[in-house]
C-alpha cells in the first residue's frame, strides 16, 4: 500500500483531490495549517494533521515514510487576495522548500508540486483575444508579481532538486480552478465562484445589480474541478517531469461569465463596473498542444455545465446560511 501526503488537503483543490485518492488502495495522511473545522472536506478514515509547514521540523514529521508527497499548500486566493498581499503569497516558498529538503532527507519517491499559470509573461498577457500560452511563455521571466514570483521560483527549486538530488518532481500549471466545495466568498475567491455568489445573492435578496471587477472584456480559461483532479492523477502517474499547463482552452470573458450565470440562476441583473478593482492581466487561456501529446488528453468540462453545478452548490450554501446578508458585492 503506497503512503501518500497531501498538503493543503483542507483547501479548495486538495479536499477533491483526497477525495478521489481514497477511491484508490492508497494510505494517507492530510495536513493543512487550518483548523480541521474550516476544511472544505476532512475524512475521518484519513491521518489529518493542522500543522504549520513553513516550520521544517513539521514537514520532515509529515513526510517519513511517504512514497508520494502532493504539495497544494499555499497563501493565495483571487485576484484581489493575490494583488494586495504580494509579501504573504511570496512567503510560501517556504512550505516549497522545506517539503522539498524533507522529501530529499526522507527519500521520498515522487513529489508534485502546484504552480499557476501566474508564472507567465505578463508582456504576453496585454491584449482579451490571446492565443493559449505555451510552457515556453513563462521565459524570459516577468510574472504575475509577489504570487507569480513564488510560483515561479518553486518550479526552478523543483527542477534543481530533480538534477541535483534525482528527486522525481512532476509540476503543473493550473489555470483558473472552479467547483462547488470550495471559496466563494471572504475575498480569496476567484471570478466564478464570486459572480455565483453575487448572482445567488442577488436572487435571494431581489437586487437588480451585481459589481464587476473591470470592464468585463478580461478573458480567462475556467477549469473544473473534476478535470482538474484527473488531469493531476493523469500527469503524477507519466514519465513526464517538466512544468505543464494544466486548464481548459475555452476561452471567454468575465461578461460571458455573468450571462452564463445569469441564465443557470435565471435572474437577470445590470452589471455595475469598478473600474479602479484589481483585474489582472487582459488575457490568459491555456494552450494545450503539450498535455495532448503527453495524454492524449485535455480538460473538456464545458463551462455552462461546471457553472451549474457550482451555482446550484453555492445557491443551497447561501440559502442555508440565516446571515446570508454578509455576503456582498
Amino acid at each position: 500500500m503506497k503512503k501518500i501526503l497531501v498538503t493543503g488537503a483542507g483547501g479548495f483543490i486538495g479536499g477533491h483531490l483526497v477525495s478521489r485518492l481514497m477511491q484508490e488502495n492508497y494510505k494517507i495522511t492530510c495536513v493543512d495549517i487550518k483548523s480541521f473545522d474550516n476544511w472544505f472536506q476532512i475524512f475521518d478514515k484519513n491521518i489529518n494533521h493542522s500543522l504549520d509547514l513553513n516550520n521544517l521540523n513539521s514537514c520532515l514529521n509529515v513526510t517519513k515514510d511517504m512514497d508520494y508527497v502532493f504539495n497544494l499548500a499555499c497563501n493565495m486566493g483571487g485576484m484581489g487576495f493575490i494583488e494586495n498581499n504580494k509579501a504573504e503569497c511570496m512567503l510560501s516558498v517556504l512550505i516549497n522548500t522545506n517539503l522539498l529538503n524533507a522529501s530529499k532527507i526522507n527519500k521520498v519517491e515522487r513529489y508534485f508540486y502546484s504552480s499557476s499559470a501566474c508564472v507567465y509573461n505578463a508582456k504576453k498577457q496585454n491584449y482579451s483575444n490571446i492565443t493559449g500560452l505555451k510552457e515556453e511563455d513563462a521565459y524570459p521571466a516577468d510574472p504575475e508579481d509577489g504570487y507569480g514570483w513564488e510560483k515561479l521560483f518553486s518550479e526552478r527549486m523543483c527542477r534543481h532538486f530533480k538534477e541535483d538530488y534525482g528527486l522525481d518532481v512532476r509540476v503543473v500549471r493550473f489555470h483558473n480552478v472552479y467547483g462547488p466545495l470550495g471559496t466563494f466568498s471572504g475575498g480569496r475567491e476567484k471570478a466564478p465562484a464570486a459572480i455565483c455568489r453575487k448572482i445567488a445573492h442577488a436572487k435571494i435578496t431581489n437586487q437588480k445589480k451585481i459589481d464587476v471587477w473591470g470592464d468585463g472584456e478580461q478573458t480567462r480559461s475556467f477549469m473544473y474541478i473534476n478535470d482538474c483532479i484527473e488531469g493531476i492523477l493523469k500527469i503524477f502517474f507519466s514519465n513526464f517531469s517538466d512544468p505543464i499547463n494544466l486548464g481548459s482552452s475555452e476561452q471567454i470573458t468575465i461578461n460571458k461569465l455573468v450571462d452564463i450565470v445569469e441564465n443557470i440562476a435565471n435572474y437577470k441583473i445590470k452589471k455595475n463596473y469598478l473600474l479602479d478593482k484589481p483585474k489582472g492581466v487582459r488575457g490568459r487561456s491555456s494552450d494545450n498542444i503539450l498535455i495532448k501529446n503527453i495524454l492524449n488528453w485535455e480538460p473538456d468540462t464545458k463551462i455552462s455545465i461546471g457553472l451549474n453545478t457550482t451555482y446550484s452548490w453555492i445557491y443551497d450554501e447561501l440559502i442555508n446560511n440565516k446571515s446570508n446578508s454578509k455576503f456582498t458585492n
